[in-house]
């Protein structure tokens, strides 16, 4: 379908008839996913606001739908845009959605990035093999020894039931998760580019050691690249950015996170996720705009202290499924802390916590260490 809207947009005429497609193909595009993904959470809600029973659909979920869906879509507006050609052979296209190294869990691919190398013969240098195999080394052991471990053996049993657990324990709970996710998508996210470079094909950075960041800002210039630039160049930009008055910047800021959170599942605890990332970045923005802080150590290591906690906060939105889950974890850490049962807790889980030691410290290692060049936690 994509494919000939593209074609159809760039043999138009006119402007008229080239918005009509693109309007046409975003409602295909968004359609899709909308009854895929999100058909039973709206009936839901509408069930909880009417009290009318509604059917439940059996729908299966297409494996990555979300991924193509922003890759085909980035397509389409760009061929729109007159940034890119469209795609005369229907082979080339199919291969750039379904180019299986990051079809699953990323990183999201542009078609203005990954369609000029399809032409050009795959090459691989030495250099290229080295860094390739180092990549899927690191997202392994990222992915499968970090990442699972940690979530099999602590992570997943307080977040299961967090009213058992003290407050410290749900508040290392909440450090692990944190560290947890990262492994875990940006541990993908090496092993799809390392896949890829064996191939010949070049995909973009997708995680640039976000726990490192001194704003919710540079949080998001770091985290999930290739989502938060998409979502800057095809929602934010296009909703009018910066460019329609400071209180609209920071309404699009909002919006634009609202639905980034949407995006990451079917739930009102990724919409809360997103929408507390939104509040922040327009908090940020104004921040910056009024008090213009220094630059000075303290001024870098209090933002960092912020900004990871904040973000340590939004996750348990994000791991706990349900409202009543969140509350709980916030309500053991906030009420019933008891700092005493540190030495205990963590004597109790020695290689969980000396793994999650592990990663934060290759985590912060300086951006010039050889293995954050290769991709080790980077």
């Amino acid at each position: 379908v994509e494919y000939n809207f593209a074609r159809w947009i760039a043999d138009s005429p006119t402007q008229g008839r080239r918005k009509l497609l693109l309007t046409l193909s975003l409602l295909v595009n968004l359609g899709m996913l909308f009854y895929f993904k999100y058909t039973n959470f709206f009936l839901s809600g509408f069930q909880a606001l009417t009290g009318q029973p509604v059917p439940v659909l059996h729908v299966l979920l297409p494996v990555g739908i979300s991924f193509y869906t922003f890759q085909t879509l980035s397509y389409t507006i760009d061929v729109y845009r007159g940034q890119i050609k469209p795609l005369r052979s229907i082979w080339d296209f199919a291969f750039f959605v379904s180019f299986f190294p990051q079809l699953v869990a990323g990183p999201i691919v542009r078609a203005s990035d990954f369609i000029p190398q399809i032409p050009k013969k795959p090459f691989i240098s030495r250099d290229d093999m080295g860094r390739a195999v180092l990549l899927i080394a690191a997202g392994l052991f990222k992915k499968a020894i970090i990442s699972d471990y940690i979530s099999l053996n602590y992570v997943d049993r307080i977040f299961d039931n967090p009213g058992l657990y003290s407050g410290i324990e749900n508040l290392l709970g909440v450090y692990g998760y944190a560290l947890q996710i990262y492994c875990d998508f940006s541990g993908y996210s090496d092993i799809a580019i390392g896949i890829a470079l064996l191939l010949g094909y070049r995909l973009p950075v997708n995680f640039l050691s976000p726990y490192q960041s001194t704003s919710i800002t540079e949080f998001w210039r770091r985290w999930h690249i290739s989502l938060s630039s998409w979502l800057r160049d095809y929602l934010y930009i296009p909703l009018g950015g910066n460019r329609k008055g400071v209180v609209r910047q920071y309404i699009n800021l909002f919006l634009t996170m609202l639905l980034g959170g949407l995006w990451h599942g079917a739930s009102l605890t990724f919409v809360l996720w997103g929408a507390l990332h939104g509040a922040a970045l327009a908090v940020d923005k104004l921040f910056q705009k009024v008090f213009k802080p220094g630059d000075n150590w303290l001024v870098k290591l209090l933002g960092w202290v912020i900004t990871f906690h904040f973000v340590c906060f939004c996750w348990i939105f994000f791991r706990a499924g349900t409202f009543e889950v969140a509350s709980q974890v916030i309500h053991q850490i906030t009420h019933n802390l008891r700092p005493d049962l540190l030495p205990a807790v963590v004597g109790s889980f020695r290689p969980v916590f000396a793994l999650v030691a592990l990663g934060y410290l290759l985590h912060a290692l300086p951006d010039g260490f050889t293995f954050r060049l290769e991709g080790v936690l980077a």
